[in-house]
C-alpha cells in the first residue's frame, strides 16, 4: 500500500511539472509569434513596404532574452520589393547579437539597434534580371567550381564567387540560346552598381553548348552586359560580395559594431 502511494505521488508530481513545462513552452512560444509580429509590422510601416515581411526571431527561449535586452539572431525578408531599375528584388537582413536596451523587446518605430553583426543582401531572380538586360529566358548559374563545394557556393550564406557565372539565355542579336561566363562586379562612387561582364561563350556540359561565330561574338557577349545602378543594401551596409545562388544574382554585405533603425531596411 505505502508502494502504492509513492508511486501514484511521483506520477502526480510528474504530471504537474510536465503541466508547467507546457505551459512555459506555449507561453514563450505564443510571446514569440506576438514580438515577430509586432516586429514585421513595424518594418512595414518604418521601411515603406506594401505588405509584412518575414521574421524570425530565432531564440528559445525567448523570454529570458528579452529580460536581458538582447535577441540573439533575428532575420528580415521582405520578396517583391519595389527597386530601382531593376523592377523587383528581395531584401534580406540577418542581424545577430540585438541590443533591446533603447527598443524594449517589441522594438519601436523609431528605436536605434546596436548589432554586433549585420549581413545585409538583395536577391535579384532571373526573370527580373532577363527583362533588364533584355534576354526573357535568361537563368543564371553559379560557376562549376562553386557549385561543386559542399556549401554550393563560397560563403556562409552559400553564394558563389563573382567570377565566370553561367548566364544562358537567348540574345536578339543571334536568334539561339547560348551560354556565357560572366562577371560581377560593384562600381561608382558609392559602389552601388553592379556591373555585369561577360568575358566568353561556354560549350559543353551544364551549359547550352551552341558555338557562335566569330563575326557574332561581339553582338553576343555585348547582350549580356550591364551596369544596374541604385543597389542599396539594406541598411546602407558595403557591399562584400557579388554571386550567384540558385538562379539569383545576389549583392551581400556583412559588418560589424554598427547602430541602426529599422527604416534603413528599405534604401529604395
Amino acid at each position: 500500500m505505502r508502494m502504492r502511494k509513492a508511486l501514484v505521488g511521483a506520477v502526480t508530481v510528474l504530471s504537474s511539472v510536465t503541466v508547467v513545462v507546457l505551459a512555459a513552452v506555449g507561453v514563450d512560444f505564443g510571446t514569440s509569434i506576438y514580438a515577430e509580429y509586432r516586429l514585421a509590422r513595424v518594418v512595414r510601416e518604418t521601411a515603406h513596404l506594401g505588405f509584412d515581411p518575414f521574421v524570425a526571431i530565432i531564440a528559445f527561449p525567448l523570454i529570458p532574452q528579452a529580460m536581458r535586452h538582447r535577441y540573439e539572431d533575428v532575420e528580415i525578408k521582405a520578396g517583391a520589393v519595389e527597386r530601382p531599375v531593376i523592377g523587383k528584388a528581395t531584401l534580406e537582413a540577418t542581424m545577430h547579437s540585438v541590443d533591446l536596451t533603447d527598443a524594449s523587446w517589441l522594438v519601436r518605430p523609431n528605436a536605434k539597434l546596436p548589432v554586433g553583426k549585420l549581413e545585409s543582401r538583395i536577391i535579384i531572380d532571373s526573370l527580373h534580371l532577363g527583362r533588364y538586360l533584355g534576354i526573357r529566358d535568361l537563368i543564371v548559374e553559379a560557376p562549376a567550381k562553386d557549385t561543386n563545394t559542399a556549401s554550393g557556393g563560397t560563403t556562409e550564406s552559400g553564394i558563389s564567387g563573382s567570377h565566370d557565372l553561367v548566364f544562358s539565355g537567348t540574345p536578339k542579336a543571334f536568334g539561339k540560346r547560348v551560354s556565357v561566363a560572366v562577371d560581377l562586379s560593384m562600381a561608382g562612387d558609392d559602389n552601388t552598381t553592379l556591373v555585369f561582364t561577360p568575358t566568353g561563350i561556354l560549350t559543353g556540359p551544364n551549359t547550352a553548348n551552341q558555338n557562335v561565330p566569330n563575326d557574332k561574338r561581339d553582338a553576343v557577349l555585348a547582350a549580356f552586359a550591364g551596369r544596374l545602378p541604385d543597389q542599396k543594401l539594406p541598411f546602407g551596409v558595403a557591399p562584400t560580395t557579388e554571386g550567384a545562388r540558385g538562379s539569383d544574382v545576389i549583392i551581400e554585405g556583412i559588418t560589424t559594431g554598427l547602430t541602426i533603425m529599422l527604416d534603413g531596411f528599405n534604401r529604395a
